[in-house]
């Protein structure tokens, strides 16, 4: 590839590879110019090209995962044997062949600027890093798609507000001009001066593809989803990645990440339900289309080291850790006499943000060490390093912050809420109660879950009523039904260990009255009538009888009334004029009535990302004290913006779906 000259600089970089430098489409394999004759066992007999994401069949034979999903697409054998074959049946390959190949020698495409040889698996992080011909190409692409503020102030009658984000790779986003708020959409992420001018860079959004493979093609991601279009918040967010997950390990999902297509499969205008139906369906990978949140603050510097390696082998002398209480990778300690420690720049407690233009926000200690293990000579860090903590805000004679700690709360754990509210247009409950006559010894049949010291704090829920139990015969009690009370006793603020005691207490008696809650959910899309997958979704109501890990979907808790729920507060800081750090939607919506406040996107480098105590999905009930009830735009952004350096935010808070 030569340098892109002239009026083409803007069309090249959109169509470029970001991870190959070359142009091909994304159903194509990435393209590399080897340097060297490769052997014939590391081939794809459908491309004639080294392999890219080897996978086995059980025949014996080895594809690029993207030939063979394009083959058996059109046919159902193996391309060699002829053999019947699926493309759930293959198993990527061994680590060992994925080594070998990611060792194969290429050419930086990037000539005469660069042209520099490399192992393939060096080719992305140089050329997000170290080649001037791929950065030149970015830099003029950014040069001429990016206006000045100026621009964009004198040209705002030109924004359409409703612009959709997804269809585009970069998009900018602002907050709305003062007194035009979106309606249901509040984003007091972005407060803007006196004079209306904005106070940063608007924040920018990224369209990537993230492909994660499985060892089994049941095997869970690993991460929490909330949202849908059945919901005020509209998209699939990413609410939580779990540790040690397929996710966690793969390093490059976020909390955050709105989820646009799975496999090529819309899913940014379909019910919560659906898309985690369509997130746990078997198969060997996973193709996720994500848009990422890239902001940052400056209130915690970002600090970019580079570390020069006599060898590729020698050691940086760097411990790294991850911590309990916040996602991402810690450095703990910088061996004595090392190259770090030489160097002088990184320090303990910095967060590694990424090594090698590789995100780590929420990465780990071993994918970190691999980076750097594959890294040439240099390798490149971006951390975050808090500003040093003081006891409390103390604000001077010119008002600056000394610095902000985030101090034990009294209220940082829940407790039963008092905010009378209404549930979200179309999630409800209804209580049933039963009435059965027993045998002192039969078992009511049922297995339970949630308790007030559960980590969401949930209510005792029913997990599975057994085909054994008296229960199963009556058929008025379901998995997810919310235990009220029985024989009159109040399970709704239970412990688990004080439900099962109670429980077992009472259905030793030869009477038993039971009186649960049903959550009733009135989907969107069954009123307009699309088409969706019945059998997937009865799996995800109606677990099976082994189902052991069975837990309902992030919409189930939706229609408890508040009575149910429990809260917590949570007091943000900042620092004069910074942002708070998310967005919400809610309030009115036409043809929904009034909707309760969620948050629905946590920005980077933001006093609300610093917390770690928020998440998305959760409902904000109250700001201050004052109730959220029948509040709608014009007088909650005013509300929240007024709070120059503390807020305080009750939120109820429910797990998401896992898939």
């Amino acid at each position: 590839m030569t340098e892109p000259k002239g009026s083409a600089v803007g069309p090249a970089w959109v169509q470029v590879c970001k991870e190959c430098g070359q142009v091909h489409s994304g159903q194509e394999n990435h393209l590399y110019e080897y340097q060297d004759e490769v052997d014939d066992e590391l081939i794809c007999h459908i491309c004639l090209q080294p392999l890219l994401r080897p996978m086995d069949t059980p025949c014996g034979h080895t594809y690029c995962f993207q030939c063979l999903g394009s083959f058996l697409r059109e046919q159902d054998f193996c391309p060699v044997d002829r053999q019947r074959l699926q493309l759930h049946q293959c198993r990527p390959s061994s680590l060992l062949v994925r080594n070998l190949l990611d060792k194969l020698n290429v050419m930086c495409p990037y000539q005469p600027l660069c042209g520099q040889p490399m192992q393939r698996c060096e080719l992305q992080p140089h050329l997000h890093n170290r080649c001037p011909g791929f950065r030149k190409l970015r830099e003029e692409a950014e040069r001429r798609k990016r206006p000045s503020w100026n621009e964009l102030k004198g040209n705002k009658s030109e924004l359409e507000p409703g612009t959709d984000s997804k269809h585009t790779p970069m998009s900018s986003r602002m907050a709305p001009p003062r007194g035009q708020a979106d309606p249901g959409l509040v984003n007091p992420a972005f407060e803007e001066t006196e004079d209306d001018a904005p106070l940063r860079c608007s924040l920018v959004a990224e369209t990537n593809v993230v492909e994660i493979f499985r060892d089994e093609p049941e095997e869970e991601l690993g991460i929490r989803i909330v949202g849908g279009k059945d919901t005020p918040l509209g998209n699939i967010v990413i609410q939580d990645i779990l540790r040690d997950s397929l996710a966690a390990r793969d390093g490059r999902l976020a909390p955050g990440d709105h989820i646009l297509e799975v496999n090529d499969v819309s899913v940014a205008s379909i019910a919560h339900a659906h898309a985690v139906a369509v997130l746990r369906r078997p198969c060997p990978a996973v193709r996720l289309t994500v848009m990422q949140e890239k902001g940052f603050s400056t209130r915690n510097p970002l600090i970019q080291v580079t570390l020069m390696k006599r060898d590729r082998s020698e050691p940086l002398g760097i411990k790294l850790i991850r911590k309990s209480e916040e996602p991402g990778v810690f450095i703990l300690d910088l061996l004595p006499g090392g190259l770090a420690a030489k160097d002088g720049k990184l320090r303990n407690n910095d967060k590694v943000l990424a090594i090698n233009g590789q995100d780590l926000r929420h990465g780990t200690p071993e994918s970190a060490a691999q980076i750097i293990q594959a890294s040439e000579v240099r390798v490149n860090f971006v951390v975050m390093r808090q500003q040093e903590p003081v006891g409390e805000v103390d604000l001077g004679s010119e008002g600056r912050s000394r610095g902000i700690r985030r101090n034990a709360d009294l209220h940082y754990f829940r407790r039963r809420s008092t905010y009378v509210k209404d549930p979200p247009d179309g999630f409800s409950s209804q209580e049933k109660t039963v009435s059965v006559k027993k045998e002192p010894r039969l078992s009511l049949g049922i297995t339970i879950a949630g308790g007030r010291d559960s980590r969401s704090h949930l209510p005792i829920y029913i997990t599975s009523v057994q085909p054994v139990g008296c229960l199963h015969r009556d058929g008025t009690i379901k998995a997810g039904d919310v235990l009220l009370s029985i024989n009159g006793v109040d399970l709704t603020q239970l412990t688990y260990s004080e439900a099962v005691s109670v429980l077992k207490a009472q259905a030793s008696q030869a009477s038993v009255v039971l009186r649960v809650l049903e959550t009733v959910t009135t989907s969107r899309e069954e009123e307009e009538g699309e088409a969706v997958d019945l059998d997937e979704l009865e799996v995800l109501e109606n677990p099976r009888e082994d189902d052991v890990n069975w837990a309902p979907l992030w919409t189930h808790w939706l229609g408890l009334p508040s009575a149910l729920h429990w809260c917590r507060d949570i007091a943000l800081h900042k620092v004069n004029n910074e942002s708070w750090g998310f967005s919400i939607v809610g309030g009115y919506e036409e043809g929904h009535g009034q909707q309760p406040f969620f948050i629905k996107t946590i920005v980077p480098g933001t006093p609300a990302h610093f917390d770690g105590r928020l998440k998305c999905g959760d409902e904000i009930v109250a700001v201050n004290g004052a109730t959220t009830a029948g509040m709608n735009n014009s007088s909650l952004i005013p509300l929240l913006k007024l709070q120059r350096n503390k807020v305080t935010l009750t939120v109820v808070s429910w797990p998401g779906s896992l898939a």
